[in-house]
């Protein structure tokens, strides 16, 4: 089956082809590191993780690029909110962001460049469109000229009316258009600003993400990812800046992710709904909070809540109890990639297909007789579980830590085990009743096999 993506550019599913098949490149918006990363924003680095991880079994070079947004206005308002200075705050929160989403079992990027490493680029790229006729300079700040772009919109596909009104930014005296947008602004003495041409300022926005793209993977590369909110006019403005600056087509293929819902309301700090990838570590394991963003296709909604959490956490417990009686078994190195979850995440990462599919593998791996039909099976599931980034803990561990821990020891739980099986022996069922419901109480499931009894804990 050919690998499949639906590109937003075009509205609808193409064939990927990469500009060079020795070397796939792509980008992904990353983090504007001024506070701690909710849900939301762990939607997108889980899914483009996912494809990571698919793109290097399909080819013998990635890269994958994730940028770090510390040039911005918010950053500039929370350091002076916190009395703190801006290189303490982004420092402290890109740390937060990188062990949270390390713990959601995001692999680092091949490079994570900062934009405060970069400024020099976009300087650059900003003389280039000033240059070629698609930007001005007008009462300090450097503009883009929108209608320098027959068809700047492609994108988003919105008219002049909703662009105007979508970019949330009053019409500035100073612009030659109302849709025109920032490349360089002043900076005041109490904000963090660079010599330029123009005098002492910084970049906008949008011109970060162009000049770091073209500085890591040259122009034009294969894919560029984001979220759903992202489309304008941020990638909008992106497209703009690259093309007009390089005359040349930006990125081969658009993917989006759709935005995350609390409780079936959008999830915003507004409605008081934001809930922060540390506090849901704090009530689940990472692996779960990752399957939970993987429920639902990446393009659609996603209804995230303790239910749904729940519920993904019985689905991993599935999962690693099939495991749990073959831990001894030895597979290769190099995991197979089972037919059924490789098909499903070359459509266009589906991800609820590739799943199912985990679960038809754990049934394989409950049913294997054979010693050969045991290390294939278990060799298939965690090469699925691979390509998802599911499946790394140890199964006898997974089973005894859980979303919630129990009051209980390990070593109280397996002295009340003993003290049941002795019960049994004894043919006193009331006792033995007795403790697997204090037992159950504690959250505690007890599993009596030919290899003697077995714990986990559940959520």
């Amino acid at each position: 089956m050919a690998l499949t993506f639906y590109n937003t550019l075009t509205r609808q599913k193409e064939v990927f082809q990469p500009l060079d098949a020795a070397h796939v490149r792509f980008y992904v918006c990353g983090s504007t590191v001024y506070d701690l990363p909710h849900v939301g924003n762990a939607r997108p680095v889980v899914v483009f993780d996912v494809l990571y991880r698919l793109l290097r079994r399909l080819y013998p070079r990635v890269t994958y690029v994730r940028n770090v947004t510390d040039i911005d206005d918010k950053i500039n308002a929370r350091a002076k909110e916190n009395g703190e200075s801006i290189r303490d705050l982004t420092e402290r929160t890109l740390l937060a962001y990188q062990a949270d989403m390390a713990a959601l079992g995001a692999l680092t990027p091949t490079v994570e460049p900062r934009a405060t490493e970069h400024v020099a680029e976009m300087i650059a790229m900003t003389l280039t469109l000033i240059a070629k006729g698609h930007a001005y300079l007008a009462d300090g700040h450097v503009l883009f000229s929108v209608p320098s772009m027959p068809d700047y919109g492609a994108l988003s596909g919105r008219n002049r009316d909703e662009m105007i009104a979508g970019a949330r930014v009053d019409v500035a005296p100073y612009k030659r258009d109302p849709a025109d947008f920032v490349l360089w602004k002043p900076s005041g003495a109490d904000i963090p600003g660079w010599e330029s041409p123009w005098g002492r300022g910084r970049p906008g926005w949008h011109i970060e993400c162009s000049a770091m793209a073209e500085k890591h993977l040259g122009h034009p590369f294969d894919l560029h990812g984001g979220g759903l909110d992202l489309i304008f006019p941020h990638h909008e403005n992106e497209i703009a800046q690259s093309v007009c600056a390089h005359q040349a087509p930006f990125v081969g293929l658009w993917l989006h992710n759709g935005m995350v819902e609390m409780n079936d309301e959008k999830m915003s700090k507004s409605l008081g709904n934001v809930l922060t990838v540390r506090e849901m570590l704090g009530e689940a394991p990472g692996e779960t909070i990752r399957l939970t963003l993987l429920t639902a296709h990446y393009r659609q909604p996603l209804n995230f809540t303790r239910d749904s959490l729940s519920q993904s956490k019985q689905v991993l417990d599935r999962f690693y109890r099939a495991l749990r009686p073959h831990r001894a078994l030895v597979v290769p190195d190099d995991l197979p990639l089972p037919a059924g979850v490789l098909a499903a995440l070359e459509d266009d990462l589906n991800t609820p297909q590739a799943l199912a599919e985990l679960h038809a593998l754990a049934t394989d791996l409950n049913k294997a007789a054979s010693e050969g039909a045991k290390v294939e099976a278990k060799a298939a599931l965690l090469g699925g579980g691979s390509l998802l980034g599911l499946l790394a803990a140890d199964p006898e561990a997974w089973l005894r830590g859980g979303a919630t821990t129990s009051g209980l020891a390990d070593g109280e739980i397996q002295a009340l085990i003993d003290a049941r099986i002795e019960a049994r022996g004894a043919r006193d069922f009331q006792e033995a009743d007795r403790i697997r419901d204090r037992l159950r109480r504690q959250g505690i499931e007890i599993e009596d096999g030919p290899k003697g009894t077995q714990w986990r804990r559940v959520g």
